[in-house]
């Protein structure tokens, strides 16, 4: 067989001979045509190892595409250009005095992060700002960044054209940072400037000192805050607050539930009273359906909606919550006597046999107090007897039963006096003046909703109607106390605004 495989598949010498005879033997103009293939062919086989540059001249001798090929070859070069490449630098031979040793040189692309990114600035007092931002985390890990505050006066004079002072950073994210971390700078001069209405412009001096190079320190200068002439108003220093409570949020985000939003404004402004406001930031949670429930109380006055979305190209903790509540706290500082930070999943509760003025009244030799948590199940829900009625119920209605497991610390939030206040977080401020208390236990309390709000359906998992459950190991007890509040919001909501939110969904 292996014998008869090598007749089939090699060709004989005689073979050969007689192909060559016969190609030989044929007539002038298939010779022509024959030995034009062998040339091209033998062409072909030498271009595949020459150089690019002579490949190149393949291409341009070939017949042009047809139109169509051509509109596809040029928008996939405009949209898929090669990147610009830099030219690598050569190392160098120093200087005859130390000859023999190379330089080497580093050819640095791009930016890993910015040095500041200016948020906001506000002037807390004739002699006081505050500048708020974010800047690179391992800057001020690994280095020692510093700034330098500048006021230049609109009008300059022989006596006030050049007034500076070192700048306060205060870090109040305490770490948590990623590329970025919050930095809050305060601008204390060593006596007023531009209280008298003359105007003027606030530069920070940022400087990285040196990124880690000693020898290299390079500053950018930060128009921070310009002030036209006559635009100060000294009395909105002094003058009594608009406000007796004001609620400061970390920014909102992610497919919001319409439903239980519209549930935690009602609830809130009827609980702190006509002299509240609310400051809600968007990032990127504000869809038109949550948009829809806050409209009503943007109108009547009792909510402001900030969009703060392009912060999401900043890679900082939480989608920089600590930048967003220290923005809210130096923007509104002077226009509240109270301003409370908690989430839109938690609820503020007093007992009934007392009010919120009249808790934040008996705290009021306090800078800042805390609030206690009373946690609730995002899955457990009481089963009256009708099982049918109980999903056309509010969240605060159904969702009744409270983790009851001991031995474990709980997150507390916070209001303070932020007059008194340099910085802020999420849970508690460690840059202020005056006291704090964490002795609020009877007094006021938040019942947390944990993963409630971000959650476009229906919250309850399996329905119970004993008044003790576990659930996952955890122990719960009935809590009725926020289901026993909740007819009376509904009340509040149908007087102040209206039917218009009666058909809102989950």
């Amino acid at each position: 067989m292996a014998k008869d495989d090598q007749q089939f598949s090699v060709v004989s010498h005689k073979d050969r001979n007689m192909f060559i005879g016969f190609v030989w033997n044929c007539p002038a103009d298939l010779k022509l045509l024959l030995s034009a293939l062998l040339f091209l062919f033998s062409l072909a086989a030498l271009f595949q190892l020459s150089p690019s540059s002579v490949q190149d001249l393949t291409r341009c001798a070939s017949f042009p595409p047809p139109s169509s090929a051509i509109d596809r070859l040029t928008t996939t070069a405009t949209t898929s250009r090669e990147p610009v490449r830099n030219k690598k630098p050569e190392a160098v031979v120093l200087e005859e005095t130390v000859s023999g040793v190379i330089k080497r040189r580093f050819n640095g692309l791009g930016s890993a992060a910015y040095n500041f990114i200016l948020m906001s600035a506000y002037r807390g007092g004739a002699d006081t700002f505050a500048v708020i931002g974010l800047s690179s985390k391992p800057l001020h890990l690994f280095s020692k960044p510093t700034y330098l505050c500048q006021w230049i006066p609109h009008t300059q004079t022989a006596n006030n054209d050049n007034i500076t002072a070192p700048g306060y950073k205060i870090l109040p994210d305490w770490g948590y940072g990623r590329v970025y971390t919050v930095v809050v700078v305060n601008c204390t001069f060593p006596f007023p400037v531009g209280h008298d209405g003359t105007g003027g412009r606030l530069v920070v001096h940022a400087s990285n000192s040196g990124g880690g190079d000693t020898n290299i320190n390079v500053s950018d200068a930060i128009e921070a805050l310009t002030e036209a002439p006559g635009n100060i108003n000294r009395l909105e220093l002094h003058d009594p607050p608009k406000y007796e409570y004001l609620y400061c949020g970390s920014p909102l985000y992610g497919n919001l539930s319409p439903q239980r939003v519209r549930e935690w404004i009602s609830y809130h402004v009827n609980f702190f009273g006509e002299k509240s406001h609310f400051v809600i930031y968007d990032a990127g949670g504000v869809h038109p359906e949550v948009r829809e429930v806050l409209r009503p109380w943007i109108e009547i006055g009792y909510v402001t909606l900030q969009d703060v979305t392009e912060e999401e190209r900043f890679d900082g903790y939480y989608h920089n919550q600590f930048l967003i509540v220290n923005d809210c706290l130096h923007r509104y500082r002077f226009m509240t006597k109270w301003m409370f930070f908690f989430d839109v999943d938690e609820f503020i509760y007093v007992p009934n046999n007392v009010t919120i003025k009249t808790v934040t009244d008996s705290l009021s030799e306090y800078t800042q107090f805390t609030i206690e948590q009373r946690t609730m199940s995002n899955k457990l829900c009481y089963l009256d007897d009708n099982a049918d009625n109980v999903y056309r119920k509010w969240g605060i209605e159904k969702l009744v039963y409270r983790d009851t497991k001991r031995g474990i610390r709980r997150d507390r939030k916070y209001a303070i006096q932020p007059r008194n206040v340099f910085a802020t977080g999420v849970h508690m401020s460690q840059n202020f003046k005056g006291k704090t208390t964490h002795k609020t236990e009877g007094k006021i309390a938040y019942y947390h909703y944990h993963g409630t709000i971000s959650e476009r359906r229906e919250p309850c998992r399996q329905l119970v109607n004993t008044t003790e459950a576990y659930l996952d190991g955890t122990p719960y007890v009935v809590d009725a106390t926020m289901r026993e509040a909740a007819e009376a919001v509904k009340r509040f909501e149908l007087l102040m605004i209206g039917p218009v939110l009666q058909k809102t969904h989950q």
